[in-house]
């Protein structure tokens, strides 16, 4: 759950804080993954590569989204929230007529079907998979963001937007690339996340919050604080479920209420007011 909620807090995290766009249509696009990877599934019975094309669909779903609609909102807040819970709609309705209202399992690699035995102890072999692939995907995030003039700029961008624009940044540029990039880990972590939760209606209303939670915990704009709040996050709601079943989102959203409390830029909170 926590590496999930990594591939789909990364993007949400680095759009919010270079864009300061609350993109409620971040789940949906986790759903849409989904689904998208579904459909390729019946094609090419490859999760990877239905992971690859449906990350890449979302990616141009969003920057279509950004380009358009967002970009013309710079600034109206209200209107910007207003207009991605309602793409957010859209895409759960067009789920709804696509693909119908009951859950549709998703195959589990062949080889990653038996439980890897670890000193004596067995676990679910694409589980663990789930955590390496987002520990990857952190590292090469970290890479991109430390090591490389893009990964600068989006630094530069996140810690204050017009000094970025008065040295040549080209801000509107990384706006567009961060939200392609954020919606493509949306939709990649849609279809990876489908062998352990499925494609089903709703998915979308189930992430978000975890996912807007993960972004208050780590702070917003930190990569590192987006990897520490998943894990967080993943493992607290997954302990509050198994354990006390009716206390789960009280188990879940207490921390946060707490850190919004007492440290309300979040654990590694960039955001410059």
């Amino acid at each position: 759950m926590g590496g999930l909620l990594f591939l789909l807090a990364a993007g949400f995290s680095l759009i919010f804080g270079l864009m300061r766009i609350a993109n409620l249509t971040h789940g949906g696009l986790f759903m849409l993954g989904a689904y998208l990877g579904v459909s390729v599934l019946k094609v090419v019975p490859n999760l990877w590569l239905a992971a690859l094309a449906a990350g890449i669909a979302v990616a141009f779903l969003g920057g279509l989204l950004e380009r358009f609609i967002l970009r013309k909102l710079a600034g109206n807040v209200l209107s910007q929230v207003l207009v991605t819970l309602g793409f957010a709609f859209i895409i759960a309705d067009l789920c709804l007529v696509v693909w119908g209202g009951d859950p549709i399992p998703v195959p589990t690699p062949s080889f990653l079907q038996r439980p890897v035995l670890i000193a004596g102890l067995a676990f679910p072999a694409y589980r663990l998979a789930v955590v390496v692939i987002a520990i990857l995907v952190g590292v090469s995030l970290y890479f991109l963001m430390e090591k490389t003039r893009l990964g600068a700029m989006i630094r530069a961008g996140v810690d204050d937007r017009d000094m970025a624009r008065a040295v040549g940044i080209p801000v509107s540029r990384l706006f567009t690339t961060v939200f392609c990039l954020g919606a493509a880990l949306a939709g990649a972590g849609g279809v990876i996340g489908g062998p352990i939760m499925s494609a089903y209606p709703g998915l979308d209303s189930d992430m978000l919050p975890l996912a807007l939670i993960v972004v208050i915990l780590g702070g917003v704009g930190s990569l590192v604080g987006a990897f520490v709040g998943a894990f967080i996050t993943g493992f607290v709601y997954t302990f509050g479920v198994a354990r006390f079943p009716d206390l789960a989102y009280v188990v879940l959203f207490l921390p946060m209420i707490l850190v919004i409390a007492f440290r309300p830029k979040g654990l590694f909170g960039r955001f410059a007011a």
